[in-house]
């Protein structure tokens, strides 16, 4: 059961070129198999934290890959909505915060984590990964089942603007993470070089 938790997590990986091709299936068909796919992605990526936690199987690997495997999925996703046009105009503009977030924590995890420095991860970015998953998985479907339930592709869309401004915020809390621990290495360096320093001797001045 040790590996459980990483092969689900690896297999979740292998979901994305059979995502990516399925948008180039016939619209309303094919729509339904990426969001099969897409929701596939997403009930997996729940259950390998879960059989993790109840195996005790988290491993340094496992922990590495999962969030790898989330932006894949997302970006895959964000980016072939905008492909077929589903994301237009100025909506693009919270896909890109998305995106540019994700690089943007991939870059700070990276550093923080050799600098032994963890950043918890928060309600609030939990709920910006429901809210993600919730508006892509709406969007994705939305051209074939806008004809059932009217009003489905905007509210997609105001879901995905909801999702960045708490993508944003919680970026943000990635960053200021960064900036204060080099702030206070950078401290630790001026300190610790003063301290080094040479004393120069005072000079005695003695009276005749």
């Amino acid at each position: 059961m040790s590996s459980l938790p990483n092969a689900i997590t690896i297999a979740r990986i292998g979901l994305v070129p059979l995502f990516v091709a399925a948008f180039f299936l016939p619209v309303d068909p094919g729509r339904w198999v990426v969001f099969v796919l897409f929701c596939l992605a997403g009930v997996t990526d729940a259950i390998d934290g879960i059989v993790a936690r109840k195996w005790n199987a988290e491993s340094s690997f496992g922990r590495m890959l999962d969030p790898i495997a989330d932006k894949m999925i997302v970006s895959a996703a964000l980016l072939m909505l905008a492909y077929d046009h589903t994301i237009y105009d100025y909506h693009l503009a919270p896909a890109l915060i998305i995106l540019c977030r994700e690089i943007l924590v991939s870059g700070l995890r990276e550093f923080l984590a050799a600098a032994q420095v963890g950043v918890p991860v928060t309600r609030i970015a939990k709920l910006k990964t429901v809210m993600q998953v919730a508006a892509i998985a709406a969007l994705i479907a939305s051209s074939a089942s806008e004809t059932m339930l009217p009003g489905v592709t905007s509210a997609a869309l105001i879901g995905l603007w909801a999702a960045a401004a708490l993508t944003f915020y919680t970026g943000y809390a990635y960053w200021r993470a960064g900036l204060l621990h080099v702030r206070e290495a950078k401290g630790a360096r001026s300190g610790a070089a003063n301290a080094r320093a040479p004393t120069q001797p005072r000079e005695e001045h003695r009276t005749a």
